[in-house]
């Protein structure tokens, strides 16, 4: 069976879906994806859509679980190049896609998890390096 690539990228994943998706390779991605956020203890998920021309309500649920199992696993997910077409049918098929961040593209989706990381590192009441 087709496996999608996995990529690490500092402390996030890159998943770059470049074929059509069907429900087997869906879960593939959601298995292979889950024990890779494990194995390097990535704090972001960026998933990158753009090559999908379609998404039905399988492959929609299946993008909110992984971005909910990558939370319960410490992980922020960040779905980037959502077509117009797509998110429009996301809408129609009344998926919200609960967890999931979205992005126009990459370089957006990797700032705004190191923004998000960021974030989290800060304790409360800390402030930022340089703040006055």
């Amino acid at each position: 069976m087709d496996r999608i690539p996995i990529l690490k990228l500092g402390e996030a994943l890159l998943v770059t879906i470049q074929v059509d998706m069907h429900d087997r390779l869906a879960m593939a991605l959601e298995e292979d994806l889950t024990a890779r956020i494990v194995d390097v203890a990535a704090k972001g998920v960026l998933i990158d859509i753009s090559a999908l021309e379609i998404v039905d309500s399988f492959i929609g649920r299946t993008l909110a679980n992984i971005a909910m199992i990558a939370k319960v696993l410490d992980a922020v997910t960040v779905v980037v190049g959502m077509r117009p077409a797509v998110a429009i049918t996301l809408v129609e098929l009344g998926l919200s896609l609960p967890g999931v961040r979205t992005a126009l593209n990459a370089e957006r989706g990797m700032a705004m998890i190191r923004a998000l990381l960021d974030a989290e590192g800060m304790a409360p009441g800390e402030e930022a390096e340089g703040a006055a």
